[in-house]
């Protein structure tokens, strides 16, 4: 590598993390502050990166990386129950965004083949952007993510048959037809290679790699697979993009995927941010700055044109207005891969430069304001739900069919479609608790209420919603929707509905958990901090530290943690426990190995033995307040015992075990 390469790679390093500092501190999507980089550093306004192509090389990589890690993430059983969605969407979306586009081209004076020719470039969507923003969301897999995911598969897959179309658009036609039918057996041929190697070669091969539990072995040969397909896809016809794509859905049923996928991060963020920086490098401000009202103007056209006519193919589809309105303003954008298109056309000159240059910047402006446009997307959506539209508009197509729900009261709300909700579902069916569901997703709906469950379909956020699972006679309530804005949404709805419930709320990160407890909620379970508990806790087991001490410690580490947030909320509450820091109350079953069993309170001496208090007490059907100390405890009884959480861990280990005390 020459020592000016590096340099510029260091000047981008710089600039990217002076400007994402500053739009992590404002709250603004960092993918804005690569392609800003990009402007700055480019070579149409500081020019200050010598080595424009090498760093476009890394973008290329980048690119690869993503579409590698996404393919980990979605599996070749999701992508097969979507190919309605990639062939049927992916082909309308494409066809009517072309012949919109095509239409108005003529009108800005454009002759007919140049026009088609826009149409197809206007046609695609950026998939690095699109499907970056829905990983960071944690929304590939929900119902619009599998919408806009299909129809960008389709858009990278028709890519090869536009570039080999383009040829014949600039009049040399020869050879045309067989190269299409020999792409036609390529794609068979990677087809059945891929669904070979997903279902018996990767998971045997990364089998004999993980087995060495050497992890740089297990990295190597990880890149091999992605890079090598890649390579190979190229080879015949389809782009890297794709190829990376494939390569990921091959290991993503091994069993090994997650694995791949956290070491892989690293790689895919920082060569990912090449990609961006890229885009950001191809505005030229001076033709902007000379055209200006006009690339406004075309930026509104294409923005409005592709919204409307995805939100359209995603109507049709059967997705709600929202759905409709969230698909639309994802896929509104020009894509990278039009960019190839780009080049090719000017090489046959079916492109002119000033149109070349109109569709540079409306592509790198469209792409810059996409993750705003994200953001915005479900507001948006819930504001145009206020006006009168006609009821098959708001429900969709296919609307799912009424569920009636009998007035429950004390029992458990559901909120979320992932599979910590539906898990939780299925073990309160286990236990014959009353309980109520409300996911997001109509096919995840259709399908569990179709197996017995109650679930409500629609917005957590929308108090009717709510009302329908009877919110407001629930005693347990659990969010577990991922995003924090929605969650803090939803736990803000439901305690103004509901001034009693208890809120239990999963989070992602540590740092929500203070809004969180801000806005309403009873507690939360932080996904990282949780994850390392559990991988500590194992430590602790392998160390052979016994059971109490891990109990007790584990208590300890999470009251640190989360106390300091629990108690701000806390001290405003009425109760007497809730004036008491870190105090709470458990319940436990008292199994027939308890010391508890054919004793009373004064023979255990119960408050000197456990260190805790007895406060309750479920005997024979009947709960008793306040126990008498001549009560005899019997198999089955639920005790409620209050103390701080270390002394609980140590009082449920010490009555649950074999040996008497």
């Amino acid at each position: 590598m020459e020592i000016n390469i590096l340099k510029d790679i260091i000047i981008i390093f710089a600039l990217s993390t002076g400007v994402n500092f500053i739009f992590t501190k404002i709250k603004v999507p960092t993918i804005i502050g690569y392609m800003l980089t990009g402007i700055v550093a480019g070579p149409h306004l500081l020019a200050i990166i010598k080595h424009p192509h090498e760093i476009e090389l890394m973008a290329e990589i980048g690119v690869v990386m993503l579409m590698f890690t996404i393919g980990l993430e979605f599996s070749l059983n999701h992508l097969l129950k979507i190919r309605k969605i990639v062939f049927l969407g992916g082909f309308m979306q494409l066809l009517l965004t072309a012949g919109a586009t095509m239409f108005f081209a003529r009108l800005y004076g454009a002759d007919k083949t140049e026009a088609l020719f826009i149409g197809f470039m206007i046609g695609l969507s950026s998939t690095a952007v699109v499907l970056k923003l829905l990983q960071e969301r944690s929304e590939l897999s929900s119902n619009y993510g599998r919408t806009v995911l299909g129809i960008l598969i389709f858009q990278d897959v028709i890519l090869v048959p536009l570039l080999l179309l383009t040829p014949v658009l600039g009049g040399e036609i020869s050879g045309q037809g067989s190269q299409l039918t020999v792409l036609f057996l390529k794609a068979v041929i990677i087809i059945g290679i891929v669904y070979t190697g997903n279902r018996w070669l990767m998971p045997k091969l990364l089998h004999w790699v993980a087995l060495t539990k050497n992890q740089e072995l297990f990295l190597m040969s990880i890149l091999l697979i992605c890079l090598s397909v890649a390579m190979l896809t190229s080879e015949m016809g389809l782009s890297l993009a794709f190829g990376a794509f494939l390569a990921g859905l091959m290991i993503s049923e091994s069993g090994y995927s997650h694995n791949a996928f956290g070491h892989l991060i690293p790689f895919k963020d920082t060569f990912t941010s090449f990609f961006f920086v890229s885009i950001g490098m191809m505005l030229d401000l001076q033709f902007v700055s000379q055209h200006l009202w006009m690339v406004i103007g075309t930026v509104l056209l294409v923005i409005i044109l592709k919204t409307i006519i995805a939100g359209g193919t995603s109507f049709v589809l059967g997705h709600t207005f929202r759905g409709t309105v969230m698909v639309g303003l994802a896929i509104s954008q020009v894509g990278e891969f039009s960019f190839l298109l780009a080049k090719e056309g000017m090489k046959y000159n079916i492109l002119s430069s000033i149109y070349f240059q109109l569709f540079l910047a409306t592509a790198v402006i469209t792409m810059s304001v996409s993750p705003l446009l994200i953001l915005i997307s479900r507001p948006l959506a819930n504001l145009l739900l206020k006006l009168p539209l006609p009821k098959r508009v708001v429900e969709g197509m296919f609307p799912l069919p009424q569920v009636e729900i009998p007035k429950l009261k004390n029992h458990i709300v559901l909120i979320g479609k992932d599979s910590r909700s539906l898990n939780l579902s299925k073990m309160a069916r286990y236990m014959k608790m009353p309980h109520v569901s409300i996911a997001f997703d109509p096919a995840a709906v259709r399908q569990r209420q179709l197996k017995g469950d109650t679930v409500v379909y629609g917005d957590a956020v929308n108090e009717p919603i709510l009302m329908k699972a009877h919110i407001d006679t629930a005693d347990i309530i659990v969010v577990s929707v991922g995003n924090l804005i929605t969650a803090m949404s939803v736990v803000e709805k439901i305690r103004h509905l509901n001034k009693h419930a208890y809120i239990l709320v999963r989070a992602k990160y540590v740092d929500d958990i203070e809004e969180l407890y801000r806005i309403g909620a009873d507690q939360v379970i932080p996904e990282e901090f949780e994850t390392a508990i559990e991988i500590f806790e194992r430590i602790l087991k392998r160390k052979l530290v016994p059971q109490r001490d891990i109990n007790m410690a584990i208590a300890r580490i999470r009251e640190e943690n989360y106390g300091i947030f629990r108690n701000e909320k806390e001290k405003k509450e009425a109760s007497i426990l809730k004036e008491l820091p870190n105090i709470e109350i458990n319940a436990l079953k008292v199994d027939d190995k308890s010391p508890l069993i054919g004793k009373n309170l004064v023979e255990m001496q119960f408050r000197n033995t456990f260190r805790v208090t007895l406060v309750a007490i479920l005997h024979n059907g009947i709960l008793i307040e306040h126990p008498e100390p001549d009560i005899i405890f019997q198999t089955g009884d639920i005790i409620y015992i209050m103390g701080k959480p270390d002394q609980i861990a140590d009082a449920v280990e010490r009555m649950t075990a074999k040996e008497k005390v």
